[in-house]
């Protein structure tokens, strides 16, 4: 049974998750809301989603999500950005020199607090091209790193793309390439990036979801995502709300 690009991100992104008691989704996150949802169909825990009108996963917007994740009680959330640079830095405030960009975005809301709070914080983005992963991003909204002595029980976890997995590494404050998706090459990632990120001696594929997997992914995963995401689950599954 084969799967679709989307469906081996969410896959992969589940088993990021995995040992994680609260998971918390934001805004314009299918691909991770559907990888938490999969997650709690495999192994049990909560998810909230901001947006989701079903009792079991709904919130009072981010109100709830930053509270829980003040008080440690959230274990992983997940940011995105329109650029990401190998620090793991996140702008999601425009492109330009600021404060007279060229190019405003949507703005970071309460991302840069929860980088800082949540410990398993996972980036993602389908699009992998260099227009995204910067060698530095114009601004920094929500950084990946710290100065010592700043109190961050928080950070970057892990980076999920359309072409690969990479993990973080805080101590070094930067990338590993941790696994490319079938049909990649590391030549093409590279080609893509606009940062230096490190490669083990042996890259291995990222593991394709099996029949059980995609049966949950199509399943009780889309049905779910369905409430907060209806065009997406539309789209991707074929399932209405």
């Amino acid at each position: 049974m084969e799967c679709s690009a989307a469906e081996l991100m969410i896959s992969a992104t589940a088993r990021l998750l995995d040992g994680c008691r609260h998971v918390a989704v934001g805004v314009l996150s299918p691909i991770p809301g559907s990888a938490a949802l999969l997650a709690r169909a495999r192994s049990g825990g909560r998810v909230s989603i901001i947006g989701s009108t079903l009792p079991e996963y709904r919130t009072d917007g981010g109100v709830d999500i930053f509270d829980c994740a003040g008080q440690g009680r959230v274990d992983a959330f997940f940011l995105s950005g329109g650029q990401i640079d190998g620090q793991a830095n996140i702008n999601l405030t425009g492109m330009g020199d600021y404060p007279n960009l060229d190019i405003r975005w949507s703005g970071a809301f309460g991302s840069a607090y929860l980088y800082f709070m949540v410990p398993r914080v996972i980036l993602f983005r389908q699009e992998h091209t260099r227009r995204v992963f910067v060698e530095r991003v114009d601004f920094v909204s929500a950084p990946g790193t710290s100065a010592p002595g700043v109190y961050r029980p928080g950070g970057p976890y892990a980076l999920v793309t359309g072409l690969c997995v990479m993990r973080f590494d805080r101590s070094k404050a930067c990338f590993a390439l941790q696994s490319l998706h079938p049909g990649r090459t590391l030549e093409e990632v590279r080609d893509n990036t606009g940062f230096d990120f490190d490669v083990p001696e042996a890259v291995c594929e990222t593991k394709v979801p099996d029949q059980v997997e995609l049966s949950l992914i199509r399943g009780p995963v889309a049905r779910d995502i369905a409430d907060a995401y209806p065009a997406f689950a539309r789209s991707e599954f074929g399932v209405s709300r």
